[in-house]
């Protein structure tokens, strides 16, 4: 799965102010897609919004291409030439995970 695919897709959503797609740890499966994203308004994150991030992006891209979670932050990482610095997010869910990738 190529994160960028999801991630362009769901950075067209009117309700997303930046996003970050990756993998991280699954017990059953290795890992799965998860998408961090920061909302427009923070207020607005939560359960609903995930579920219609989920739903936006499968109606754009097949299913195993798209997050199977969202989680939500008031602003994303990036280095001081402005690109998102992912490594920053997923080392936070691999090491959570006890595990490293």
């Amino acid at each position: 799965v190529y994160p960028q695919e999801a991630e362009n897709v769901l950075a067209m959503h009117p309700r997303v102010a930046d996003v970050a797609v990756f993998g991280v740890p699954h017990d059953d499966f290795g890992e799965e897609v998860k998408a961090v994203v920061q909302p427009l308004v923070m207020d607005d994150a939560g359960p609903d919004l995930a579920r219609e991030l989920i739903a936006y992006c499968r109606e754009q891209l097949a299913d195993v291409k798209c997050p199977r979670s969202v989680d939500f932050r008031p602003e994303l990482p990036r280095h001081p030439t402005g690109k998102l610095y992912k490594r920053l997010l997923k080392d936070e869910y691999w090491a959570a995970a006890g595990r490293s990738i």
